[in-house]
C-alpha cells in the first residue's frame, strides 16, 4: 500500500469480521443464560462483548468510512498513519475481548482499554487536520468534527470510573453516572454524529438550499441537546429537580428531530441524482425507523410512570441499547459499507443481510415480550430460547454476508 492510498475495503471487511465475532459472543452469552456453561463468567464475557463491539466493530467501521470520505474528496495525505492506527485499534479491541473475558476489570483489560482511548485521540488529531483540507463542504465536515469532539469527551467516563476504582470510592450513583456518561457520548455523540456526517458525505448539497436548511436544522438541534440529554440517562438515579426539567426540555426539543428526519427523507427521494441500491435503501429505512422510535421512547423517560419501568427492568434497558446499537447505528453502517463495496460491483449478500435483520427484529420483539412479562403477565417462559435463536440468526446472517464480501479483502485497488 502506497503512503497516499488507503484501502477502505480491507478495513470494512475486517470490521465486518469483528461484527461477526460480536454476534458469536452474543450466542455464547444467550446460551449461558439458558444452559450451564461453568467455564465462562457471564459478567466478564459481557464486558468483553460490549467493549469489542464498540471498538472493534462500530468505531473501526466509522473511522474507515470517514477516511474513505477523505479519499473521495481527493485529500492528499500520508494514509499510512491511519493504517497504523487501525492496526493498534484492532489489537486493543481483541486485547479487551480476551482480557475482559478472562479477568474482568484487571491490569490487562484496563491497559488495552487505555490503548483504545489513546488511539482515538490520535485519530481525532490526524483526522481533524486532514478534514480541514476539504473546502466547500463544511456542512458535512461539521458533523465529523463534532463527532470527534464528542468521541474525546466520552473518554471522561472511563477515566472517571478508573479514578473511582483506584481510590476505592464505592458510591453506586457515581459509578452508574460514569458508565452512562460514556455510553451516552458514544451512542448519541460519536456514533450518531459520525453517521449523519457519512450520510451527507454521499449527497451533493452545494446547490440544494432546501437540503442545506434541513442539514443545519438537524445539526443545530442535536448539537445543542447532546449534553443536556445525558441527564435522561441518569433520571433513574437521585437527581435534583432542576436537572429533571433540563432533561425534560432536551427530550421535548429532540422530538423535532423526527420531523427533520422525515423532511430529509422526502428531500432525498425528490433528488434525481441521488439513488441507492435496494439493500442500502432498506437498511437506511430501518435505521430511520429505529432512530425515530428511539427518540420517541427516550421522551417517555421523563414521565415518572414509564421511567420506573425503564430504569428498573433489565429487558427494557437491553432492548433500548440494542435498538440504538443494532437498529440505528449498525443498520446504517451496513448500508454505508454496502455503498462502498458496491462501487466495485460487489454488494453485501442480500440473503445474509435479510437473515441478520430478521434476527435483530426477533430479538427486539422477544425483549419487548420479556419486559411485558415482567410487568404484568408472568407467563411467558420461552423468551430466553427465542433470544438465543435470534442471536444464532444474526451470526448466521453475518457469516453468509462475509462469504461474499470476504473475497475482496485482498483487493489491490484501493477505494
Amino acid at each position: 500500500m502506497r503512503d497516499n492510498q488507503f484501502n477502505s475495503r480491507r478495513w470494512i471487511i475486517i470490521s465486518l469480521i469483528n461484527f461477526f465475532i460480536v454476534s458469536v459472543v452474543g450466542i455464547i452469552l444467550r446460551y449461558k443464560i439458558n444452559f450451564p456453561l461453568p467455564l465462562i463468567d457471564q459478567k466478564f464475557l459481557l464486558h468483553g462483548h460490549s467493549h469489542f463491539a464498540f471498538v472493534g466493530w462500530v468505531s473501526l467501521a466509522l473511522m474507515a468510512l470517514m477516511v474513505n470520505y477523505l479519499t473521495r474528496s481527493g485529500i492528499v495525505t500520508n494514509y499510512k498513519k491511519y493504517h497504523c492506527l487501525f492496526i493498534a485499534n484492532t489489537i486493543s479491541a481483541y486485547g479487551m475481548l480476551i482480557a475482559f473475558t478472562a479477568q474482568g476489570y484487571a491490569l490487562a483489560s484496563i491497559t488495552f482499554s487505555t490503548l483504545s482511548i489513546f488511539v482515538s485521540y490520535f485519530f481525532i488529531f490526524y483526522y481533524w487536520k486532514d478534514l480541514s483540507g476539504i473546502k466547500g463542504n463544511q456542512h458535512t465536515s461539521n458533523w465529523f468534527k463534532f463527532a470527534l469532539v464528542l468521541l474525546g469527551i466520552s473518554s471522561i467516563g472511563p477515566f472517571t470510573l478508573a479514578y473511582l476504582m483506584a481510590n476505592r470510592i464505592f458510591v453506586q450513583d457515581l459509578y452508574f453516572s460514569a458508565i452512562y456518561f460514556f455510553l451516552h457520548f458514544q451512542y448519541n455523540g460519536w456514533f450518531l454524529f459520525a453517521c449523519f456526517g457519512l450520510l451527507f458525505s454521499f449527497v451533493q448539497q452545494k446547490e440544494d438550499m432546501h437540503l442545506l436548511k434541513i442539514n443545519r436544522g438537524l445539526f443545530l438541534i442535536l448539537a445543542l441537546t447532546v449534553i443536556p440529554s445525558y441527564l435522561l440517562s441518569i433520571l433513574g438515579l437521585k437527581v435534583p429537580a432542576y436537572l429533571f426539567w433540563i432533561a425534560a426540555g432536551s427530550a421535548i426539543v429532540q422530538l423535532s428531530v423526527v420531523f427533520y428526519n422525515y423532511r430529509l427523507l422526502e428531500a432525498l427521494r425528490s433528488r434525481p441524482d441521488f439513488s441507492l441500491n435496494q439493500m442500502t435503501a432498506y437498511l437506511w429505512t430501518l435505521a430511520y425507523i429505529s432512530f425515530a422510535l428511539k427518540i420517541v421512547l427516550q421522551s417517555f423517560s421523563i414521565i415518572p410512570y414509564f421511567a420506573d419501568f425503564a430504569f428498573s427492568l433489565r429487558p427494557v434497558i437491553v432492548a433500548y441499547l440494542h435498538l440504538c446499537f443494532l437498529g440505528v447505528i449498525s443498520f446504517f453502517i451496513l448500508g454505508c459499507c454496502n455503498i462502498v463495496l458496491a462501487r466495485v460491483g460487489r454488494e453485501l449478500n442480500k440473503t445474509g443481510l435479510c437473515i441478520f435483520i430478521s434476527g435483530v427484529l426477533l430479538q427486539e420483539g422477544a425483549l419487548m415480550v420479556q419486559a411485558l412479562d415482567a410487568i404484568a403477565f408472568n407467563g411467558v417462559v420461552h423468551t430466553g430460547i427465542v433470544l438465543f435463536l435470534a442471536a444464532v440468526m444474526m451470526a448466521v446472517g453475518l457469516a453468509i454476508t462475509l462469504i461474499k464480501a470476504g473475497y475482496f479483502i485482498n483487493a489491490k485497488r484501493p477505494l
